[in-house]
């Protein structure tokens, strides 16, 4: 019983599931903007390579999560995509991307979000205000790439050229987002040297560039200096293909504005409170190197 002189504490629990999580800065994220309002928040690492699982385990996962009283979950790789098929209804967004990143367990129903997207476009928008996005070139097709092209061609974009080493990928994801985007025309790219001539900026959305997948995922003379080139990856913050892109003097923007928003939007969805997003981003900083979402 709690006594006159004490207030019960809201207390949330929610966690993330994925594969090779446990340098995530997102628990750290959530449970502190929740401290700074008044929340008790655990957040729990479900980390499949942790288990000795593979993505087939996520139905039980998820199960057991909704029984024990979660208030949701985010979903990173490898099981983006296979969420879709274990919530009861998906946001608009969540549908066009056909991928969730965020579920959220109310009144014995399961509601499927995406905030990647989301996170991408406010992250760029922060980063580069004024960037025209008329006609850009993206690399990599994959998950996180549908979601970028997505935010880009809600930011305006007319044009996106889509590099990646599956074709199909590509494929999939031209007729994924053309019917949601009649104002964008997607296309497979080609020519990178032609596509970057044409274009106001790049987008990257691969692994490349990441601690242990080291490199460029594009021959950085192919910038020029009014590219702008905006980066998914942030662990480093500061990739091989951004230092080579501001030395030529193009105009650039890291992941982490992705990552802190695409925590942001959860937040609010997990809790109903809008977070304080510049104290997250103090926060996010404050956290030195992280890896995974």
């Amino acid at each position: 019983m709690v006594s006159q002189t004490q207030t019960a504490v809201r207390t949330v629990h929610a966690g993330l599931i994925g594969s090779g999580i446990q340098r995530s800065r997102t628990p750290a994220m959530h449970v502190e903007e929740a401290r700074c309002n008044g929340i008790e928040c655990r957040y729990d690492l479900i980390d499949l390579d942790v288990l000795g699982v593979g993505a087939d385990a996520l139905p039980g996962l998820i199960r057991r999560a909704q029984d024990d009283g979660f208030a949701g979950l985010n979903i990173t790789h490898p099981c983006k995509q296979a969420a879709t098929h274990e919530v009861d209804e998906l946001s608009e967004h969540a549908e066009a991307l056909g991928a969730i990143n965020t579920i959220v367990f109310r009144d014995g129903r399961r509601i499927g979000h995406n905030t990647d997207w989301w996170g991408f476009a406010s992250g760029f928008r922060r980063g580069l205000p004024q960037a025209h996005v008329g006609n850009v070139v993206l690399i990599g097709a994959g998950g996180a790439g549908v979601a970028v092209a997505h935010a880009l061609a809600t930011l305006g974009a007319q044009t996106i050229r889509v590099f990646d080493i599956d074709p199909q990928r590509t494929a999939r994801l031209v007729a994924q987002l053309a019917p949601h985007h009649t104002a964008c025309r997607f296309e497979a790219g080609e020519d990178m040297a032609q596509a970057l001539r044409q274009a106001d900026g790049l987008a990257h959305a691969t692994p490349t560039g990441m601690m242990g997948h080291p490199g460029l995922p594009v021959d950085p003379d192919l910038l020029e200096q009014r590219h702008w080139v905006a980066e998914v990856v942030y662990f480093p913050l500061e990739t091989a293909l951004l230092q080579a892109a501001a030395q030529r003097g193009c105009r650039v923007v890291n992941g982490g504005g992705m990552a802190v928003y695409q925590a942001v939007g959860a937040f609010e969805l997990f809790t109903g409170i809008a977070p304080d997003v510049e104290r997250m981003i103090r926060h996010f900083g404050s956290l030195g190197e992280g890896g995974g979402i």
